[in-house]
């Protein structure tokens, strides 16, 4: 068995790797393995030529790298964006439309926006505005804080790229929106409410501004899974067709009808399937040409999110993870249903907008950890003690295992195996009672995995133990099920053969991975000892398709915050990349201020508190004052998440920053024991 084992490793390849994660499935076009067995990205999609392609093992070790050896000296989790990925994404998405346009000889234009709330990254932000500036591609807000972050992200764009204001509005958010307008923003207040109509007229006519106004659908097509809750005619947001009506008699009687110019209608996130999101369009497109008729000066049909990505690859219209269309099938499906329904009522063309949030920031993330220690196998039969076993067995325990003997040299597994649980079940209840060692119990424990595995029984998962926060990095897995691709970014080229769920640094039973694509309850992994060639040994994660809201929605929960985050730029260099912007993570510091503790002070407190207890010079264990300082300090300055072991002395320890307000630059120079 072992010689077919081994014979089944070599021959393994990075295909094979492939196949098994569905990297080419998910991950198309912009993830893949090369011949090293490493994750590549290929920032330019379909585009990227071979050079071009960036080895996410060589970004790793750039980063996490001391500084004395060229890295950047930052520890793990990471998450690495790729701007060359996000500018593909708006650049197909647009482009994707525009084909489909010129195919039906739609007679208007796409312009997207961007719902920031997906990710409101500065620089995420301001390089979608760049990015899409060629494209009039503007913005979407739905509270005051995202307005001002798009209002001012949007002065640096194209003039006639759209600011959309959705949420629910008070006079602060109305005011603030018609401010942009007087800054010669192209902004829309959508109304998402039917009382918001009545801030709008009154606050415009006292700013004298002539504001553009959207209308906020409830329709009644529904998306019937998780993310359509907001849709359908019980959905959170929108106006019955009852209101709309009151909103184009209101603004009517205000002489402000001309300021109808936008509807906007949302069936869901990741709409599965073309068939649905046609029903909605089509819906939605007759409303708006009833606005037409009614006398609004109709000029723009939002259409909202919900395009879709393949989480899992599987390309199925019946998942929460999964879409069964690409670009090019969603765009063609929008432009065909609304360019029938005008058409049939002899309506000018609208101005197609969509809010594609998901779609244009999920490939552009990806969050890398790394698993620092995982359960151990199941032991050898040298490595079990039986006379000690049967020394202190009951009599009914002694004949389970003689049972178990005989069973096994009659090669009667289901027997063995029936014998063996007997036993387990009898030490458990002597080890109660106290008339079991726990030396001998350990014993029973490993015999019983050692029958499961010989009998061929189901070898339970292993535990990978990562160094991660999910409640932090992927919030949406513990809170709504959401699976994202999870792979080993390097030993591809290596048959893995472990199978293992992973669990998290946090002191909480919710703080696991055990469910992945593919329907798999565990993920196939590679045993972590040894040297892998090119990593020191260790073993990383990546976690792909996360660009989405798990940034934002991210808690501290047992005070673990965000992860390091480097931008990294496709080059013409050796590495064929370039890191150009690094953001550290929160320290411990950072993230007690969050919970109103005040770092400095605590500091303070223990050094007293060191001073009261009379630290000498020298202590018994050869530790002194200043050493005990110098610790306290950098516990602060820290990350909250483990650290690898590093070659670094104890005297560069002892030499590294003393003081709790150490500068920036002497904090990230410091050498971490």
């Amino acid at each position: 068995t072992a010689a077919v084992a081994n014979s089944e490793s070599s021959h393994w390849s990075p295909a094979h790797s492939s196949a098994i994660y569905r990297i080419d499935e998910w991950g198309a076009p912009y993830f893949s393995v090369n011949s090293s067995g490493n994750v590549i990205v290929r920032p330019y999609g379909t585009g990227s030529l071979a050079h071009q392609e960036i080895d996410l093992l060589k970004i790793v070790k750039k980063v996490s790298d001391p500084k004395s050896a060229g890295g950047l000296g930052l520890r793990l989790p990471l998450i690495v964006r790729l701007p060359d990925v996000l500018k593909n994404r708006v650049e197909s998405l647009h482009s994707a439309f525009v084909s489909a346009i010129q195919a039906q000889c739609y007679e208007s234009h796409y312009q997207g926006v961007y719902p920031v709330k997906c990710n409101q990254d500065r620089l995420v932000a301001e390089d979608i505005v760049k990015f899409g500036a060629p494209f009039r591609f503007g913005l979407e807000a739905g509270s005051k804080p995202e307005l001002l972050l798009a209002m001012s992200c949007l002065c640096k764009g194209n003039p006639e790229a759209l600011l959309v204001c959705n949420g629910f509005k008070d006079a602060e958010y109305v005011s603030l929106a018609l401010i942009a307008k007087k800054l010669a923003l192209n902004t829309v207040i959508v109304l998402e409410q039917e009382e918001e109509v009545n801030l709008v007229i009154d606050l415009s006519n006292k700013l004298s501004v002539r504001p553009v106004i959207g209308v906020r659908a409830k329709l009644r097509t529904k998306h019937s899974g998780h993310f359509g809750s907001t849709s359908g005619e019980k959905g959170k947001f929108g106006l019955t067709t009852t209101q709309i009506l009151r909103v184009v008699k209101k603004l009517q009687d205000s002489g402000m009808l001309d300021c109808l110019q936008l509807l906007h209608f949302h069936i869901g996130s990741q709409i599965p399937s073309t068939a649905l999101l046609q029903d909605g369009v089509v819906e939605a497109t007759q409303i708006y040409s009833e606005l037409v008729r009614l006398g609004a000066c109709m000029k723009v049909i939002d259409i909202g999110g919900g395009l879709g990505i393949d989480y899992d690859g599987s390309k199925s219209g019946n998942s929460d993870l999964s879409v069964s269309y690409g670009l090019e099938e969603y765009a063609s499906a929008v432009v065909n249903a609304i360019r029938i329904i005008c058409d049939r009522k002899s309506i000018k063309h609208p101005i197609i907008c969509s809010e594609s949030g998901r779609a244009i920031v999920s490939h552009h993330s990806i969050l890398i950890f790394e698993a620092i220690s995982a359960t151990v196998n199941t032991p050898a039969m040298n490595q079990i003690d039986l006379p000690l076993i049967i020394e202190g067995l009951s009599e009914d325990a002694r004949c389970d295992y003689w049972n178990l003997s005989d069973a096994a040299m009659r090669h009667e597994n289901e027997t063995c195996l029936l014998y063996a649980d007997q036993l387990k079940q009898r030490c458990v209840d002597q080890f109660i009672e106290g008339s079991l060692r726990i030396e001998q119990l350990a014993d029973v424990d490993g015999l019983f995995d050692l029958v499961s595995k010989v009998i061929g029984a189901a070898e339970p998962a292993r535990i990978y133990n990562v160094n991660l926060s999910i409640f932090t990095s992927i919030p949406d897995f513990w809170s709504i099920g959401q699976v994202f691709p999870i792979v080993p970014i390097h030993r591809l080229d290596e048959k893995p053969e472990v199978r293992g769920v992973l669990s998290d640094l946090t002191c909480d039973s919710d703080g696991k991975i055990d469910k992945f694509i593919g329907g798999e309850t565990s993920l196939l992994l590679h045993e972590l000892e040894g040297n892998d060639g090119g990593a020191n040994g260790r073993y990383y994660l990546g976690m792909f398709l996360g660009g989405a809201y798990q940034e934002a929605l991210g808690g501290v929960h047992n005070l673990f915050g965000g992860p390091n985050v480097v931008s990294v730029l496709q080059s013409d260099g050796p590495q064929s990349f370039a890191v150009t912007r690094v953001v550290p993570g929160p320290s411990c510091a950072d993230v007690l201020r969050m919970m109103q503790h005040e770092p400095e002070l605590m500091f303070e407190t223990l050094k007293h508190r060191a001073e009261e207890f009379h630290v000498e010079d020298h202590d018994n264990d050869g530790t002194n004052y200043a050493t005990l300082i110098s610790s306290l300090a950098r516990s602060f300055h820290n990350m909250p998440y483990l650290k690898a072991l590093s070659p670094c002395s104890y005297e560069e320890v002892h030499n590294s920053a003393t003081e709790f307000g150490a500068s920036e630059d002497e904090q990230w120079s410091c050498c971490y024991a």
